[in-house]
């Protein structure tokens, strides 16, 4: 059963890569407004996945003397991973280029993501065999933050001279790598004792990074203050949702 959990929650995650397909039929306008939102929600959902889930989750299992330098430890690995894999998600182009030229810059996007899929595998496996009121939670964490990402990717492939079809059918099959990474934790948590317990912190790692260094400063930039208020108030939503959800998943006494 946790198996079967663990693939359909990878399953969808990864299918969220085809959400590019999407934005052809939204006007610009409300692409440019809705995608802040999506930022904001991502960033509030993590950070309450991380300190009112996994690191809980985590302390049971060990203490805080093993835990929280993991958690250090996964912050500065997703530091190094964004730093030489995911330079080009911030990085500025000056150079149009010829039409239907690829740009290496392409195969840096796919490279990347394949990376940071693999290891979202790994987190929906680790969190849901620590339980599966967290698996739930980081998936629903994991695709919040995932959805203004594939967009953001699938513009950037489309930028590099891929076709829309071929832009769709590369970001999915980087994606899948989610299922490698998954599968690969799901059955060496078991020869592996204390797997899931260093997995977990570095997990927790994971979410504070994305969402204190890439989501959190991405809201800052709003000037208007309507907006900013909405950014805000779906922060906050981010947060409660978590709560709730968490509160309802958990089984009686626990």
């Amino acid at each position: 059963m946790v198996l079967e959990n663990i693939l359909i929650a990878t399953f969808i995650v990864s299918a969220i890569s085809l959400i590019g397909v999407l934005t052809l039929s939204i006007k610009d306008k409300l692409l440019h407004q809705l995608l802040p939102l999506f930022v904001a929600f991502a960033g509030g959902s993590m950070l309450a996945t991380a300190f009112l889930h996994a690191l809980p989750e985590a302390l049971q299992a060990s203490t805080p003397g093993a835990v929280m330098p993991l958690v250090v430890a996964g912050i500065l690995l997703f530091f190094f991973i964004e730093r030489f894999l995911h330079w080009h998600h911030h990085h500025k182009h000056h150079h149009s280029g010829d039409k239907g030229e690829q740009k290496p810059t392409t195969y840096l996007v796919l490279i990347g993501d394949s990376v940071h899929n693999f290891i979202d595998g790994t987190v929906i496996a680790a969190s849901f065999i620590a339980s599966w009121p967290l698996g739930v939670l980081a998936t629903l964490s994991i695709i919040a933050h995932e959805i203004p990402q594939e967009i953001g990717d699938f513009s950037l492939l489309i930028w590099g001279g891929f076709s829309k079809k071929r832009a769709l059918a590369f970001n999915f099959l980087s994606a899948l790598t989610a299922f490698a990474g998954a599968i690969l934790t799901f059955f060496l948590a078991p020869m592996v004792p204390g797997l899931v317990s260093i997995l977990l912190p570095l997990a927790a790692g994971n979410f504070i990074y994305i969402a204190c260094v890439d989501l959190v400063p991405e809201m800052h930039k709003e000037r208007d203050t309507r907006r900013s208020l909405m950014q805000l108030a779906v922060f906050v939503a981010g947060i409660v949702l978590v709560v709730v959800v968490g509160s309802l998943l958990e089984p009686p006494g626990a």
